[in-house]
């Protein structure tokens, strides 16, 4: 050995390193053949509303109640959560050729998550897990240009 030779790396931490990193892999490739969900199962869905977004020319985005084809909300501005969730949704369903006919399903669920599924794409966005502020962006939907009942139980 010379003077100027690099000393030698233990093997066992390398080795401890390796078999953790393959045991890692192992596992993940052992679920998804598997197909055992990963997450934890829904909760049960307290409210569920299905709702179609429309780009306005004005920019904004009319939220339409698909069931009754009325325009519920419209969110004017910035917006950048709300904007950002819908555009990667239907950039999803630009690539498999869906339109926007069919309509987004808003689910509120008994533990307090807040769910935007799109049934055309499967693809769901979890939404309280971006905080309150912006669940809340959509959760306000839920309710929206529905009549509200007054203490008596009238409509106003």
């Amino acid at each position: 050995m010379s003077a100027h030779s690099a000393p030698a790396l233990p093997r066992w931490p390398l080795l401890a390193i390796g078999l953790t990193l393959a045991g890692v892999l192992a596992a993940v490739a052992l679920v998804r053949v598997s197909g055992t969900p990963i997450a934890a199962p829904d909760a049960p869905a307290i409210a569920e509303r299905a709702l179609r977004f429309e780009d306005r020319p004005d920019g904004s985005i009319a939220v339409i109640d698909a069931r009754t084809g009325t325009q519920i909300d419209a969110f004017v501005g910035e917006q950048g959560f709300v904007r950002g969730t819908l555009r990667g949704l239907v950039r999803e369903r630009r690539r498999q050729q869906i339109g926007p006919e069919q309509p987004f399903s808003l689910v509120a669920r008994a533990d307090g998550r807040l769910t935007l599924i799109d049934p055309g794409t499967a693809r769901r966005v979890d939404l309280e897990s971006f905080g309150p502020v912006n669940a809340g962006a959509f959760g306000r939907l839920l309710d929206a240009g529905r009549p509200t009942l007054h203490a008596s139980g009238a409509q106003p």
